[in-house]
């Protein structure tokens, strides 16, 4: 790329609504991804930034983005559509995964592992080389248009569930894993989205840097980015900080009394 490509780059993500700061080539891949047609998986930990590249990815591509929170009851039916009764007809209304084939937009389904196997196993014809969905109830054959694909999202660490997603799904797609950003971009990522200090910002993520290292505190997730947002964003609404910390950090990370005063007392040490 010139340098007057990379300055028409820089420019255009300036004047973008999503905030989004890079942690490595993914904006590449995804863009080469849509490019050839190729599904995309996204995999990290919870709060670390995969829903934030995909808004900011479709925004910058200027595709819609169609956006399904996977949980254990999202069926197939759910994903595809369904005759309802409306006015007194019976109508058929897309789903999400049928409107973004039919739209050309950019699916995105969130957390897939804990659909249901018959929810997950929908994408199988639009993630290879047919690119296609069928609608048994309507009997229509939709074949995706150049611009729609398909991107899952997946936490290999969350443990509620014990759902693995099978070889016959995760190999129909390239993958990306996000961790948390290094210390000095996190503290860009508070800073910018909380609205809170620099100072204050540093203060934050090293205690989300902590809290990441105290293991034998067995928690089920570790603190996010997300949470640090949160905490900074209390903070300049004019919360008192290790307050604020308490609040947005400790009590969401656990209910049980030892852990959160251990991550108290990580606060109260830092900030």
């Amino acid at each position: 790329m010139n340098s007057s490509s990379q300055l028409l780059q820089t420019s255009t993500e300036n004047t973008m609504s999503t905030f989004y700061l890079p942690s490595g080539r993914e904006i590449e891949i995804l863009e080469h991804s849509h490019a050839t047609q190729i599904p995309l998986m996204i995999k990290g930990p919870t709060g670390c930034g995969k829903t934030r590249f995909i808004e900011f990815m479709a925004e910058k591509l200027g595709r819609e983005l169609i956006t399904v929170a996977c949980n254990e009851d999202t069926s197939a039916t759910d994903l595809l559509g369904r005759h309802l009764l409306i006015g007194g007809d019976t109508k058929w209304v897309d789903g999400p995964v049928t409107r973004a084939v039919r739209e050309g937009a950019i699916l995105y389904l969130d957390e897939i592992a804990e659909a249901r196997a018959d929810a997950i196993v929908v994408i199988h014809s639009l993630t290879d080389h047919r690119r296609e969905l069928f609608l048994d109830r309507t009997g229509e054959r939709l074949k995706a248009p150049s611009d729609f694909m398909p991107i899952v999202s997946y936490n290999p660490g969350y443990q509620r569930s014990l759902r693995e997603l099978k070889p016959s799904t995760r190999q129909r797609f390239a993958s990306l894993t996000f961790g948390y950003p290094s210390e000095e971009s996190e503290t860009t990522i508070v800073e910018t989205e909380s609205g809170v200090d620099t100072s204050s910002a540093k203060k934050i993520v090293r205690i989300g840097n902590e809290i990441r290292q105290l293991t034998e505190l067995s928690l089920m997730e570790t603190v996010s980015t997300r949470l640090l947002i949160t905490a900074g964003k209390l903070i300049a609404a004019g919360v008192p900080p290790r307050l604020a910390c308490t609040s947005a950090i400790a009590e969401p990370l656990s209910d049980d009394a030892d852990a959160i005063a251990a991550i108290r007392q990580v606060i109260e040490l830092s900030i």
